[in-house]
């Protein structure tokens, strides 16, 4: 069967000489968003390889890895690609081999099989194969067989596993496949790849921890994902530093730890402790969602930068990034919970609620409890929840529904229909549907007109901040209005108090005092210190009164 590669090899097809020039640069920003194949070596790169750039007449560029393995390349031993971080377009795109993409990293493949995947996404087994392999060159299996081998390669480097846990973790049914997967996708054995890691690959973790690198596409505003990570902690079941971020989540085998931070050396670094080592390559896909580890900054600040009413807030914080969610359904009570009082009273509530409802878990360094689940705040969540009655009974009722079934959420989702699925609940309006799709799904281009602090953070920047006119200004922004509403929040005055420190005092003083300021503005640190431990509240302000009156 012949695949269809991203590009046709022929230099006159489109998009060809584009990417032919991003190899020939070695440009890193391109890492993970597509993949050289070499014919004249069998092998494919990422575009930064150091490699002698091939001969136009020998490459052929293909989406993901996946289809540059069905196609017969192995990954280069130089540039090892499968280190590289994910790409962007997963979350940029919203149709079925987009959606598809995140379920597989997710793991779905791994836990149902393809039949599940395809269930999920609305598809019999074989259009979605059909459609997976005109569309990326590769069908669910193969992709979720390069996932595999991309997790064996990270536990390979990156820990002291043995290789039967090594291959059990990265969800290979036997040492054989594990063995075999790894010399074609890699060119080498598992212990010759193991071989070639770096001292600095997280060998000295405790017992029982795994220590990794988080490969990221720079660069990336740590100060303001820690710094939002931080604000919105629940007590008890998350812990918010300046440079790290932890919490106890549950996993398909069952409870994990996870801590993410800041590492000496500029990297972010991912220590965790799980119940089922298999659950190890959805954890990481879920916090590099969590932390949107595989968004393109440079082209989100170009395209925002192109606005001169934004230009300057964005050179003041280059790499901005949108949190995701780690757990679809938690994020849509959270939100509930969260509107019409402020960020302190919400964590206060869900600090509360789950004190009384959810499940102690020993599994890191210091006891921690899970956020309730869906069915106890269905069962008991009346007797612990404080506020409005209707409120209270939405919230209710939307834990029935995520317990019973009859409400699905998560990153396969399309956007649309999910948005009309929550917008048809009690108590869920557009500012709760559409956050919840900024979050769950990633969608880098969602505005939320009903928020009233990035209201006041636009009109801070000198931006129209009634609804209709903040709408209408915004729209100039698409597809990155996810990105402009980061950089809104961070200049309402309500997140001063943890963003304004060290070299970023300066740069933001410049964006809230345009003009003779702008032009004294000297270039950000790229690396500013991190901020003081202030407990502050952060830019989520209340939703809309009207989503409680439905």
């Amino acid at each position: 069967m012949t695949l269809r590669p991203l590009d046709a090899p022929a230099p006159t097809a489109p998009g060809f000489t584009e990417r032919y020039r991003v190899i020939q640069s070695r440009d890193r920003r391109f890492d993970g968003q597509f993949v050289t194949a070499v014919r004249s070596t069998g092998i494919y790169c990422r575009p930064s390889c150091p490699a002698r750039t091939p001969k136009e007449a020998n490459v052929t560029f293909y989406a993901t890895s996946a289809a540059a393995h069905e196609a017969g390349y192995r990954a280069c031993k130089r540039c090892l690609p499968e280190a590289a971080p994910g790409s962007p377009l997963w979350d940029v795109r919203g149709d079925v081999a987009a959606r598809a993409m995140r379920l597989i990293a997710d793991g779905v493949v791994d836990r149902e099989g393809v039949p599940g995947l395809a269930r999920r996404l609305g598809y019999s087994a074989r259009h979605l194969t059909r459609v997976l392999t005109a569309e990326l060159g590769a069908g669910p299996l193969a992709l979720a067989r390069a996932h595999r081998a991309h997790t064996a390669r990270t536990l390979l480097v990156g820990t002291d596993l043995s290789s039967a846990d090594v291959a059990f973790s990265a969800g290979f049914s036997s040492i054989r496949q594990f063995t075999e997967t790894i010399g074609e996708v890699f060119g080498m054995p598992p212990r010759e790849l193991r071989a070639r890691r770096s001292r600095a690959s997280g060998l000295d973790a405790s017992a029982g921890e795994i220590d990794l690198a988080l490969p990221v596409r720079g660069p990336i505003d740590t100060t303001g994902l820690f710094g939002w990570m931080r604000a919105h902690a629940i007590p008890g079941v998350e812990v918010g530093g300046d440079r790290s971020f932890a919490r106890v989540v549950r996993l398909p085998g069952g409870p994990a730890w996870f801590e993410v931070r800041l590492a000496d050396d500029g990297r972010l670094r991912l220590r965790a402790r799980l119940t089922a080592l298999a659950d190890l390559g959805t954890l990481i896909a879920r916090v590099r969602r969590l932390f949107d580890l595989d968004a393109d900054p440079q082209a989100v600040d170009a395209e925002l930068s192109r606005h001169p009413e934004l230009a300057t807030a964005v050179a003041a914080i280059p790499g901005v990034r949108v949190p995701g969610a780690i757990d679809a359904g938690e994020m849509l009570l959270r939100a509930m919970i969260g509107q019409q009082i402020s960020v302190a009273s919400a964590r206060t509530m869900q600090g509360r609620l789950t004190a009384e409802l959810g499940e102690p878990v020993a599994i890191g360094p210091e006891p921690l409890t899970l956020f309730p689940d869906a069915a106890a705040i269905a069962d008991r969540g009346i007797e612990v929840l404080r506020g409005p009655g209707a409120r209270m009974r939405a919230i209710v009722a939307v834990a029935e529904a995520l317990a019973d079934g009859s409400l699905t959420l998560g990153p396969g989702d399309d956007g649309v229909e999910q948005r009309a699925r929550l917008l048809a609940l009690r108590g869920v309006g557009p500012w709760t549907a559409d956050y919840v799709r900024m979050r769950v799904l990633g969608d880098p281009d969602v505005l939320l007109p009903g928020d009233v602090a990035a209201r006041a953070g636009a009109a801070a920047l000198g931006l129209p901040s009634d609804p209709g006119a903040f709408t209408e200004w915004s729209a100039r922004l698409a597809p990155w209005r996810s990105y402009a509403m980061a950089h809104y929040w961070y200049a309402a005055p309500v997140t001063q108090a943890w963003r304004l420190s060290g070299a970023e005092t300066a740069a933001a003083a410049a964006v809230h005092r345009p003009g003779k300021a702008a032009a004294r503005r000297r270039s950000p640190d790229p690396h500013p210190s991190p901020p003081p431990a202030v407990d502050a509240p952060t830019p989520l302000s209340t939703a809309p009164e009207s989503e409680f009156r439905r």
